[in-house]
Protein backbone atom coordinates (compact mmCIF):
# COMPACT_ATOMS: atom_id res chain seq x y z
CA UNK A 1 0.00 0.00 0.00
CA UNK A 2 1.35 3.41 -0.96
CA UNK A 3 1.76 5.77 1.99
CA UNK A 4 1.03 9.49 1.95
CA UNK A 5 4.13 11.64 2.32
CA UNK A 6 3.93 15.28 3.33
CA UNK A 7 7.01 17.41 2.85
CA UNK A 8 6.70 19.92 5.68
CA UNK A 9 8.49 23.25 5.30
CA UNK A 10 11.49 24.00 7.48
CA UNK A 11 10.10 27.32 8.70
CA UNK A 12 6.68 27.90 10.27
CA UNK A 13 5.23 31.37 10.78
CA UNK A 14 2.80 30.64 13.64
CA UNK A 15 2.37 28.30 16.58
CA UNK A 16 -0.34 27.60 19.10
CA UNK A 17 -1.04 25.02 21.78
CA UNK A 18 -4.26 23.04 22.20
CA UNK A 19 -5.24 20.53 24.88
CA UNK A 20 -6.44 17.02 24.10
CA UNK A 21 -9.96 16.93 25.53
CA UNK A 22 -11.94 13.92 26.68
CA UNK A 23 -14.18 14.36 23.62
CA UNK A 24 -11.09 13.92 21.41
CA UNK A 25 -10.43 10.38 22.68
CA UNK A 26 -11.61 7.37 20.64
CA UNK A 27 -12.44 3.79 21.63
CA UNK A 28 -8.71 2.93 21.49
CA UNK A 29 -8.10 5.34 24.36
CA UNK A 30 -6.07 7.83 22.32
CA UNK A 31 -6.62 10.91 20.14
CA UNK A 32 -9.02 10.03 17.32
CA UNK A 33 -8.24 10.84 13.71
CA UNK A 34 -11.45 12.84 13.33
CA UNK A 35 -10.64 14.85 16.45
CA UNK A 36 -7.16 15.70 15.16
CA UNK A 37 -8.70 17.15 11.99
CA UNK A 38 -10.94 19.31 14.23
CA UNK A 39 -7.90 20.49 16.21
CA UNK A 40 -6.15 21.31 12.92
CA UNK A 41 -9.19 23.41 11.98
CA UNK A 42 -8.86 25.32 15.28
CA UNK A 43 -5.14 25.83 14.67
CA UNK A 44 -5.88 27.14 11.15
CA UNK A 45 -8.44 29.60 12.49
CA UNK A 46 -5.97 30.85 15.12
CA UNK A 47 -3.31 31.17 12.39
CA UNK A 48 -5.64 33.29 10.25
CA UNK A 49 -6.75 35.40 13.24
CA UNK A 50 -3.11 36.11 14.14
CA UNK A 51 -2.89 37.97 10.81
CA UNK A 52 -6.22 39.74 11.23
CA UNK A 53 -8.14 37.36 8.95
CA UNK A 54 -11.07 34.98 9.32
CA UNK A 55 -12.20 32.03 7.22
CA UNK A 56 -14.82 34.21 5.54
CA UNK A 57 -12.52 37.22 5.09
CA UNK A 58 -8.94 36.97 3.90
CA UNK A 59 -8.61 40.38 2.30
CA UNK A 60 -12.22 40.11 1.13
CA UNK A 61 -12.11 36.45 0.07
CA UNK A 62 -13.46 33.44 1.92
CA UNK A 63 -11.71 30.09 1.98
CA UNK A 64 -12.87 26.54 1.27
CA UNK A 65 -10.87 23.47 2.27
CA UNK A 66 -10.35 21.40 -0.89
CA UNK A 67 -8.42 18.51 0.61
CA UNK A 68 -6.69 17.28 3.73
CA UNK A 69 -3.85 14.85 4.43
CA UNK A 70 -2.55 13.71 7.80
CA UNK A 71 0.41 11.45 8.54
CA UNK A 72 0.18 10.09 12.09
CA UNK A 73 3.45 9.54 13.94
CA UNK A 74 2.52 8.85 17.57
CA UNK A 75 -0.39 8.38 19.93
CA UNK A 76 -1.62 11.20 22.10
CA UNK A 77 -3.79 10.91 25.20
CA UNK A 78 -6.32 12.83 27.28
CA UNK A 79 -4.74 15.64 29.28
CA UNK A 80 -1.74 16.08 27.01
CA UNK A 81 -1.22 19.30 25.08
CA UNK A 82 -0.28 19.58 21.43
CA UNK A 83 1.81 22.28 19.79
CA UNK A 84 0.69 23.17 16.27
CA UNK A 85 3.15 24.98 14.03
CA UNK A 86 1.37 26.42 11.00
CA UNK A 87 2.33 28.15 7.74
CA UNK A 88 1.15 28.54 4.14
CA UNK A 89 2.94 27.50 0.94
CA UNK A 90 2.65 25.80 -2.46
CA UNK A 91 0.62 28.67 -3.91
CA UNK A 92 -1.39 28.31 -7.10
CA UNK A 93 -3.56 30.85 -8.90
CA UNK A 94 -6.54 30.36 -6.58
CA UNK A 95 -5.24 28.56 -3.52
CA UNK A 96 -2.45 27.18 -1.41
CA UNK A 97 -1.64 24.55 1.15
CA UNK A 98 -1.66 25.18 4.89
CA UNK A 99 0.97 23.00 6.59
CA UNK A 100 0.89 21.78 10.20
CA UNK A 101 3.60 20.23 12.34
CA UNK A 102 1.97 18.70 15.43
CA UNK A 103 4.15 17.81 18.41
CA UNK A 104 3.62 16.82 22.03
CA UNK A 105 4.05 20.06 23.99
CA UNK A 106 5.71 18.33 26.94
CA UNK A 107 8.11 15.95 25.18
CA UNK A 108 8.53 17.74 21.86
CA UNK A 109 8.01 14.41 20.13
CA UNK A 110 6.25 14.32 16.76
CA UNK A 111 2.54 13.45 16.75
CA UNK A 112 1.54 14.23 13.14
CA UNK A 113 2.29 16.17 10.00
CA UNK A 114 -0.60 17.53 7.99
CA UNK A 115 -1.65 19.79 5.17
CA UNK A 116 -4.98 21.22 4.10
CA UNK A 117 -5.52 22.59 0.62
CA UNK A 118 -7.50 25.80 0.56
CA UNK A 119 -9.13 27.67 -2.30
CA UNK A 120 -10.11 31.31 -2.08
CA UNK A 121 -13.81 31.74 -2.71
CA UNK A 122 -16.55 34.33 -3.09
CA UNK A 123 -19.43 32.78 -1.12
CA UNK A 124 -21.98 35.35 -2.28
CA UNK A 125 -21.32 34.83 -6.00
CA UNK A 126 -20.31 31.16 -5.67
CA UNK A 127 -17.03 31.49 -7.56
CA UNK A 128 -13.33 30.84 -7.06
CA UNK A 129 -11.11 33.88 -6.55
CA UNK A 130 -7.40 34.45 -7.06
CA UNK A 131 -5.16 34.28 -3.99
CA UNK A 132 -5.23 37.73 -2.35
CA UNK A 133 -1.85 39.28 -3.13
CA UNK A 134 -1.29 40.59 0.41
CA UNK A 135 -1.80 37.09 1.82
CA UNK A 136 0.57 35.52 -0.72
CA UNK A 137 3.29 38.11 -0.03
CA UNK A 138 3.39 37.09 3.65
CA UNK A 139 4.78 33.68 2.67
CA UNK A 140 6.77 34.01 -0.56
Amino acid sequence: MARIKIDLPQKFSFETELPVRVTDINYGGHLGNDALLGLIHEARLRFLKSMGYGEQDVEGAGIIMSDAAIVYQAECFYGEALKFQVTAGDFSRAGCDIFYRVTNSKTGGPVAGAKTGIVFYDYQNKKVLPVPEGFRKRFV
